[in-house]
C-alpha cells in the first residue's frame, strides 16, 4: 500500500530528475508485483516508467519466495539504497542483510522493535559508512517544521501536556493487514502512534521516560486475533504527559481518509501556550460528480493535499508533491551526498546530518525505539507502566 501510494511514485520522480537509476521491487508473491506493475494510476502518472520484479512477473502467483529480498539485494551494486516497506517485525532482518551487503537503507516506521536491534543496525552502518534513514515523513510537514523552530526558540515555553490520535480506516481490517497485524506481532500504537511520539520529540526536544499502553482486542475477518484499538500514555523527562489513541476503525463512510491530529500545551512565565494540528483536514473539501466516484467510494472528501499528491506539472504525466515526497527525496539525496564524498569523510557527513535531527535515523530515534519496546511490554502486561532508561545502557523495565 505505502509502496504504491508514496514510495514508488517518489522514486519514479527521482529517476526522472536524474537522482535514481534502476529500480527493483520484491515481494514474496508475484501477484502483488503484478498489481503494482499494472496500476493504471501509476502508468498514467509515470508513462514509460517501470521496475524489475523479484520474483519475475510471469512467476506463478501461488508460489512463495521467502528469499526474494535476498535475491534483490544480492543483485545490487555496492552502496545502492534498499527501501524496506514491510511489516515492522521484518525490518531488522532485512536491514541487517542489506548493511552486511554494503547497501544503504531507508525503512518505513517504526524501524525496529527493540533497542538491541537498533544498536546492532547502528553499529553495522557506522562501521561501513552507510546511511540508515527512517521514514518519519511528518518531520517534513511544514507545520511541524515551523512548530519545531518556534518551540526551540522558546516561544511556547515548557511542554506540559498533550493528546494525539491517529485512527486508520475500518477497511484496513479487510486488507492484507489481517495476515500480519496480529496480536503477537504489533498493535495500533506501535504501527501509527509512533508518528506522534516522534513528532512530539521532534518539536519539543523532550525525551520519553515512561510508557503505559492498554489495548482493545478483536478479530480480523479471517479470524486472526489482534489489538484493533490502543490507548497509550507517554511521560517525558520533564514530567510532561502525552496521551495517544490509535485504532483501525475510522468509518469507511467518513469524509476523511482517517482521523488524526495533535494538541500540545505549554507554560512559561506569564501564561500558557499551545500547538494544535488537525492533520486529517487541511481546509480542503472536494465533492465529485456521481459518475466520477469509484464503486463503493465516497463522493465527498476532506482532502489533505500536503502529505502526498500527484499533480499536473510542466513535464509528462504527473509529479508527486508534499512532505511524503520530500521525506523520500531527502533520504535519496543524502545517500548520493554520502556516496559522492571521499571514503574518509562519509562518517563525519552522516554524523552531522544525524545531529541536525531533521531526517530520522537510528542515532536520533533511540527514544522512539525504546517507546516501541516499552509499549509492547506494557500492552502484553495489562497496561503496566514501563520505565525507560538511557544510562548506563538504554533499555526498558516494568515498574
Amino acid at each position: 500500500m505505502i509502496t504504491a501510494r508514496q514510495i514508488l511514485p517518489s522514486l519514479y520522480q527521482l529517476r526522472r530528475t536524474g537522482h535514481v537509476g534502476s529500480i527493483s521491487v520484491c515481494a514474496r508473491h508475484s501477484g502483488r508485483l503484478r498489481e503494482l506493475a499494472g496500476s493504471d494510476a501509476l502508468r498514467a502518472a509515470f508513462p514509460g516508467e517501470s521496475f524489475e520484479a523479484f520474483p519475475p512477473l510471469e512467476t506463478n502467483p501461488a508460489e512463495t519466495y521467502e528469499d526474494a529480498y535476498r535475491r534483490a539485494v544480492d543483485a545490487l551494486p555496492p552502496r545502492s539504497l534498499v527501501v524496506v516497506a514491510t511489516p515492522e517485525t521484518t525490518h531488522f532482518e532485512i536491514a541487517r542483510y542489506a548493511l552486511l551487503h554494503e547497501q544503504h537503507v531507508l525503512a518505513v516506521k517504526p524501524f525496529v522493535m527493540t533497542y538491541r536491534e537498533l544498536a546492532e543496525i547502528r553499529g553495522l552502518a557506522e562501521a561501513r559508512g552507510l546511511w540508515v534513514g527512517i521514514e518519519y515523513h511528518k518531520r517534513f510537514d511544514r507545520r511541524a517544521l515551523e512548530a519545531r523552530g518556534h518551540c526551540r526558540a522558546g516561544k511556547f515555553g515548557a511542554f506540559r501536556l498533550g493528546e494525539a490520535k491517529l485512527i486508520e480506516p475500518y477497511s484496513y481490517r479487510h486488507s492484507n493487514f489481517q495476515n500480519w497485524f496480529t496480536r503477537e506481532n504489533t498493535d495500533p500504537f506501535t504501527y501509527v502512534g509512533c508518528h506522534y511520539v516522534d513528532l512530539t520529540c521532534f518539536i519539543t526536544g523532550n525525551a520519553p521516560a515512561e510508557v503505559s499502553v492498554r489495548g482493545v482486542e478483536g478479530e480480523f475477518p479471517n479470524g486472526q486475533a489482534a489489538y484493533l484499538w490502543t490507548a497509550a500514555r507517554v511521560s517525558f523527562d520533564n514530567g510532561a504527559i502525552l496521551s495517544v489513541i490509535n485504532g483501525l476503525g475510522y468509518p469507511d463512510a467518513g469524509a476523511g481518509s482517517n482521523d488524526q491530529g495533535m494538541t500540545l500545551f505549554f507554560e512559561g512565565r506569564g501564561g500558557g501556550a499551545m500547538i494544535h494540528h488537525a492533520d486529517q483536514y487541511r481546509g480542503v473539501q472536494h465533492c465529485y460528480l456521481p459518475e466520477a466516484t469509484p464503486p463503493g467510494g465516497k463522493s465527498f472528501h476532506f482532502v489533505n493535499p500536503d502529505f502526498f499528491r500527484l499533480v499536473p506539472w510542466e513535464g509528462e504525466g504527473l509529479k508527486p508533491v508534499g512532505y511524503g515526497y520530500d521525506s523520500i527525496e531527502a533520504n535519496v539525496l543524502t545517500v548520493r551526498r554520502v556516496n559522492d564524498a571521499a571514503p574518509g569523510d562519509r562518517s563525519a557527513i552522516i554524523d552531522r546530518i544525524e545531529r541536525d535531527g531533521f531526517i530520522a535515523t537510528p542515532a536520533n530515534t533511540v527514544g522512539n525505539t525504546l517507546v516501541t519496546e516499552a509499549g509492547r511490554l506494557s500492552l502484553l502486561n495489562g497496561g503496566r507502566n514501563v520505565r525507560i532508561r538511557y544510562e548506563p545502557e538504554p533499555g526498558v523495565e516494568l515498574v
